[in-house]
């Protein structure tokens, strides 16, 4: 069963929950990404994680796969090997990492799912749910676009269920709800600047009026802007990212982008960090945590600038 809860709140219930058992977790943890380990939020989630680990004192050792599947086998064949107290896990493909994860339950060795979805095998999860993203963009959109607004939408890779998720709460909370919003095309924009930019180059080319652009992230929405801007066509058009970026935070507060959707870094590392405690301590069972999203807009921006 998964809980919203404050993540402090959720450490301290772990760690007395692990009271009493024997410390089954002498050996390191192991820290397994998928891709662009100090990049975006990736690297933010990673720093968050790492950073409490060794504040706890605890040996951590962080490896990224960069995108490919066969490397992050090898990875936690490593960490198993190493007989690890954890591993922190982002899977690069959630159906082909399952034997992997399967052979590190028979070692007794505990997976903790981060950012990513994994389709079998035993695990616990630090994660937000990324139809909520999708359901605030969609709602700052209905709410704002005018009517009879032209839309374009930028996909993140569609064979990770983040991304379809995204995009489903986006649709249900916007398209599915202000029928007169038309949606003129979307595209797989592989969650990168430079490929959404390129691709909202063609669109300002064949669209002569586009009222609003939602990034499945930040990275893309930035992209957005980039190619808006280049075509001088950037304002009055409302862009929506996800993740708040440093970048998405500045474009926000100087109004270029209208919203963005923080995905908690810091909150998913706590959470991962709690369960790596409670798995250590001897609980078996701790339960997943769910991180929320937090919407952020001019109207709340001073709130999250650094």
């Amino acid at each position: 069963m998964k809980r919203i809860l404050p993540i402090l709140l959720v450490i301290a219930a772990m760690i007395v929950a692990g009271c009493g058992s024997s410390d089954t977790g002498s050996g390191k943890v192991y820290c397994l990404l998928h891709d662009n380990a100090d990049a975006g939020f990736q690297g933010d989630l990673k720093r968050a994680i790492v950073n409490r680990l060794q504040a706890a004192g605890i040996e951590t050792e962080v490896l990224d796969a960069k995108g490919d599947a066969n490397v992050q086998h090898d990875q936690i064949k490593q960490a198993i090997d190493a007989k690890a107290s954890a591993i922190v896990l982002a899977a690069v493909d959630g159906e082909a990492v399952i034997p992997e994860i399967e052979k590190a339950n028979a070692a007794g060795i505990p997976i903790i799912r981060i950012n990513r979805d994994i389709s079998g095998g035993k695990f616990v999860s630090s994660v937000s749910d990324d139809r909520e993203a999708g359901r605030m963009q969609g709602e700052f959109m209905a709410k704002n676009l005018p009517q009879g607004a032209k839309i374009v939408y930028m996909n993140g890779e569609m064979t990770q269920s983040g991304a379809k998720k995204r995009w489903e709460g986006f649709k249900e909370a916007c398209l599915d709800k202000r029928p007169d919003i038309q949606l003129l095309a979307s595209a797989d924009c592989s969650w990168n600047e430079a490929v959404a930019l390129r691709q909202m180059s063609l669109w300002l080319k064949l669209f002569p009026q586009i009222d609003g652009v939602v990034g499945a992230n930040d990275d893309m929405a930035l992209g957005a802007i980039r190619a808006l801007r280049d075509a001088g066509r950037l304002e009055g058009v409302l862009v929506s990212g996800v993740d708040a970026t440093d970048a998405a935070l500045k474009a926000v507060s100087d109004g270029t982008m209208s919203q963005t959707v923080k995905q908690d870094a810091e909150g998913q590392g706590e959470g991962a960090f709690a369960l790596i405690q409670a798995v250590r301590q001897g609980n078996k069972q701790p339960e997943d945590i769910l991180v929320p999203f937090v919407e952020i807009t001019k109207a709340n921006i001073g709130q999250f600038l650094h």
